[in-house]
Formats: C-alpha cells, sequence, structure tokens
C-alpha cells in the first residue's frame, strides 16, 4: 500500500479525530447557550486548567487517544499524574487553549468540508445546493461528481496535521518533567541492578547445589561404599533444600521487582519482618528511633532488604536465639544493625551471595556495609546515606 494511504489504514488518525472533535462539542453547547460570549470557553479553559486533578483527566484522555501505542508505558511521552508545582497547572492551562484551537480548525473542516462533497453530489446528480458552503451558486454540473472526493482529500490532511500538532503539543506540555524523568530514570537504574544481583545470585547459589550433587553422586557410585554413600545423599539432600530455599527467595524478589519500586515494601512495614523472626521462634529486641518517614524511597527500599537478609541469615544458621535489632535515623545517614549470639562455628554464616548482596546494596547508595563476628556475636551493621548518588 503506497504510504500515503497509511493514515486511512491507521487506527489512530480515528482516534486523533475524536480527541479533536470532544471540545468542539462543548464549546458548541455553549454556543447554543449564549452565541454572543463566544470566549467564555477560553477563560474557563484557562481557569479550569489550573486545576491539579484536570492534568491527569486530560493526560488520560490524550494518552488514550493521541498516543494509543503508549498506554501502559513507563517511559511514555504523555505523563498520567496531577499537577504537582505551579508550572504544570500554567502547561496543562496552555495545552487547553491549544486543543480549542486545534479543535476549532478540526471541527470547521469536518462541517464545511463534508458538506461541500454533499452539495457536489447534488449538482453533478441535478440537485441545487443545499446550504452556503464552498460549492455555492455551482450550479448543476456533472463533472461536479468528479470534484467531489477533492473536500475529502483535504478533510483528511487537516485531521492528520492536527493530530500530528496536537499529539506534539500533548506531549510538551503534558509530558514528563525533566525531574520526573530523572526519577523515572533512576527507578529503571535501581530495578537493572537489583536484577543483574539477582542473576548473579542464581548463578552461585543454584550452581554451587548442582555441582556439589554431580560430584557427591558420583563419589558414592563409585564408593560402593554404604555409610559413605548414605553421607553423600544426606548431603545432596542439605545443599539441595539451601538451593530451594535461595531460590525461593529470589524468586519472591524477582515477582515484587516487577511491580513499581514505590509499591515495594520499606523500612516502614519493618514491624512485618520483625513479626515473622518472632513467629519463627527469634526473641527480637528492636529499637527504631529517628523520623523514619523521612528516609528517602530508595533508601527505605534497600534499608528493608538488608533487615530481611540479616534476619534470614540468622533462622537459618542460627535458629532461635536472642535478636537485636537497631534501626537508627541521624545526622544524614540511616544506620542499621542487627546482632544475634554464636553458637559455634558450625552456625558461623560465612560470606555467602546474602551477606555479599548486602554489602553490595549498601554500597549501590553510597554507604557500607560490615557482616561477621563481632565480640562472640555474629553482627550485620550497614551505614546508608540519606541522599541520592548522582
Amino acid at each position: 500500500m503506497l504510504s500515503f494511504l497509511h493514515p486511512l489504514t491507521a487506527p489512530v488518525t480515528y482516534t486523533r479525530w475524536l480527541h479533536l472533535l470532544l471540545p468542539g462539542a462543548a464549546v458548541s453547547v455553549w454556543l447554543f447557550i449564549s452565541t454572543d460570549t463566544p470566549w467564555v470557553p477560553v477563560v474557563l479553559a484557562a481557569l479550569v486548567g489550573l486545576i491539579p486533578g484536570m492534568r491527569l483527566a486530560e493526560g488520560v484522555q490524550a494518552q488514550l487517544l493521541l498516543t494509543p501505542q503508549e498506554r501502559g508505558d513507563a517511559e511514555a511521552t504523555i505523563s498520567v499524574a496531577p499537577s504537582s508545582s505551579w508550572s504544570e497547572r500554567w502547561r496543562t492551562a496552555l495545552w487547553l487553549e491549544v486543543r480549542l484551537f486545534c479543535a476549532g480548525l478540526a471541527g470547521m473542516a469536518t462541517v464545511w468540508l463534508s458538506a461541500t462533497t454533499v452539495d457536489l453530489v447534488r449538482s453533478a446528480v441535478g440537485a441545487e445546493p443545499s446550504a452556503e458552503w464552498f460549492a455555492t451558486g455551482l450550479g448543476t454540473h456533472w463533472w461536479a461528481a468528479l470534484l467531489a472526493p477533492v473536500p475529502l482529500v483535504m478533510l483528511l490532511a487537516v485531521v492528520v496535521s492536527c493530530g500530528e500538532l496536537i499529539t506534539a503539543a500533548a506531549r510538551w506540555l503534558l509530558g514528563p518533567t525533566q525531574k520526573q524523568r530523572m526519577t523515572a530514570l533512576e527507578e529503571r537504574t535501581e530495578q537493572l541492578l537489583e536484577r543483574n544481583r539477582i542473576a548473579r545470585e542464581l548463578h552461585d547459589s543454584i550452581g554451587h547445589a548442582l555441582t556439589v550433587a554431580v560430584v557427591q553422586a558420583g563419589a558414592a557410585r563409585a564408593a560402593h561404599d554404604p555409610a559413605f554413600t548414605e553421607r553423600a545423599l544426606a548431603a545432596i539432600e542439605e545443599t539441595g533444600r539451601d538451593a530451594l530455599d535461595d531460590l525461593e527467595r529470589v524468586l519472591r524478589v524477582l515477582r515484587e521487582s516487577g511491580t513499581p519500586p514505590g509499591q515495594r515494601p520499606s523500612l516502614s512495614e519493618a514491624d512485618r519482618l520483625l513479626d515473622s523472626a518472632r513467629g519463627s521462634g527469634a526473641e527480637v529486641d528492636a529499637d527504631v528511633s529517628g523520623p523514619l518517614e523521612q528516609v528517602p524511597a530508595s533508601v527505605s527500599r534497600e534499608g528493608y532488604r538488608i533487615l530481611q537478609e540479616a534476619l534470614t541469615n540468622v533462622l537459618r544458621h542460627s535458629g532461635s536465639v536472642a535478636v537485636r535489632v537497631r534501626i537508627k535515623v541521624a545526622e544524614g545517614q540511616l544506620e542499621l544493625k542487627v546482632t544475634n549470639p554464636l553458637k559455634g562455628s558450625a552456625t558461623t554464616p560465612g560470606d555467602g551471595s546474602g551477606l555479599r548482596g548486602i554489602r553490595e546494596r549498601a554500597a549501590l547508595l553510597g554507604g557500607s556495609a560490615e557482616t561477621g563476628p563481632c565480640e562472640g556475636e555474629w553482627m550485620v551493621h550497614a551505614s546508608l546515606p540519606l541522599y541520592r548518588i548522582r
């Protein structure tokens, strides 16, 4: 199909046409009520645009009808959110004025050019034009039928041009601000870093478990010793259980990372982790101090994960023991410390992927984390700055 005919088959052409005609219908109703005050819709549009919720309503409608291919896309060029500043309110007011202007052009073209086509057809069949449109005074001529498609082609050109114009205006006036783009980019970067870390954890834990299982199974088959075989099977079972635990934890994080970061757990939900640990038999002594609600979202989310991993290590390696949790917000820092008594070298968590993940999370935020034995206890201590690294 020829490229210039593509707008005829593109559904977005007609959704944009509908978007252009909607304000015209409202203006027509007003002009029917009062023809002496055509300026009122223009003034009302400017005033309504200052209402914060109007930007949300216009954004939803514009995204649905002007850029339907971007609907639900996190990187959509038209934002769907209420005005959060006076700058966005004035941009919304200007958008409504531009929309009224484009609606006027498209509405006039739709009415006048469609009526002209009708009059040309009437002229071709021997009837006089029915109204004062562009074909007024043409008379009756058979060759008017040849001209009848011309207004429709002109109408299509006007509709396509106005659709492109109103879409460009929507992306400019209703699109995300530079600050919103930076925030979205930071959130996307956090998600990618989280997924890369999860991929490393899967490779380390599952790869190690499979290697141990293969080596132990091969050695047991070659040994022909029932006692050795029993020990190998026990080792395979223990390694498999640990790998299943790691896999379940990682998959849970993967499922949660598919949701917007703002909806993922933060330190404000730390009580849920503490209650879960208590329910597993641990004696948790928690102390939270400082304005936890003022902690930036990214820091709060990573703090939650660090606390979750620290408590998981306690339950996995030490069982039902006394755990001290200290969370403190002061002097531009979030201090998170988890300590528990060691029961011996066999229960030492070591330096696995979970502990490495704690240190990586802290490093990504410009902070630091220490894990290891300290005065007869196992300690996890993370210090995170309360600002974003640029």
